[in-house]
């Protein structure tokens, strides 16, 4: 299993909100590429970004900065927050982007979904995220009227592999992840699922694992010194008892 270290971007900061609230911020870090060059140094391969400002109001606010961790290289980088065009998923992807992942426009647009699955593949996933178990949009401001659950099995049967499934109440938290829904997840047949929100501790780490999740992605855990990245590699890795 993977693990994605998370960098949220708002004003070109490092930041992290508390349960999707943005009146909740708290900044960590006036240099998100320092912070990426610190994950890499710990040992991480991946790398999870995601524009807060565009995801909000789909604008580039922190396009630049993300340029600029994608220059650097030496991490697969995902990035989501505001890709609601082609146009966009092709500049990310030209900086040197590994993934984008879509969120909105998924869910208010299935068709143009499918067709960037179709031209694009494994360089696109969907960014599920839940509130009291329906997807939610526009930032996390915004809730539908379909449970997260029937649209990760309605996007596997259209063609996407990779859902990164964001349980919204444990966001920020550190209260833990949302091991139930993961494990529900995990057998839709075919389906890549990465775990977001609340992932906390090692032993969370190590049941993701052996249940099958793909990847981890952390966030508060890491800013705050619950967790150390280099101990969360080895859970993910099977290389600790945890």
């Amino acid at each position: 299993m993977e693990i994605f270290p998370a960098i949220d971007l708002r004003g070109g900061q490092a930041v992290r909100l508390y349960q999707g609230d943005y009146a909740q911020t708290t900044v960590y870090s006036p240099d998100p590429c320092a912070v990426a060059k610190g994950f890499e140094a710990d040992g991480a391969r991946c790398l999870h970004v995601v524009d807060l400002d565009g995801a909000r109001d789909g604008t580039l606010a922190n396009f630049d900065t993300v340029a600029a961790m994608a220059r650097r290289g030496g991490l697969f980088i995902e990035v989501g927050g505001g890709i609601r065009t082609e146009e966009r998923i092709r500049r990310y992807l030209d900086l040197g982007v590994d993934r984008v992942i879509l969120g909105t426009i998924a869910v208010e647009d299935f068709h143009f979904t499918e067709k960037m699955v179709q031209i694009y593949g494994k360089k696109i996933a969907v960014g599920v995220d839940a509130r009291d178990g329906y997807v939610a949009t526009h930032g996390w401001t915004r809730r539908s009227g379909e449970k997260g659950i029937d649209f990760c099995r309605r996007l596997r049967n259209a063609g996407v592999e990779t859902v990164i499934y964001t349980d919204i109440s444990r966001d920020g938290t550190l209260s833990g992840t949302n091991l139930e829904v993961y494990r529900e997840l995990v057998g839709i047949a075919g389906l890549r699922v990465v775990a977001s929100g609340g992932v906390s501790s090692l032993p969370e780490i190590a049941r993701l694992r052996e249940m099958g999740v793909e990847g981890a992605i952390l966030g508060k855990a890491l800013y705050t010194g619950r967790l150390s990245l280099k101990e969360a590699l080895s859970a993910a890795r099977e290389e600790c008892a945890c």
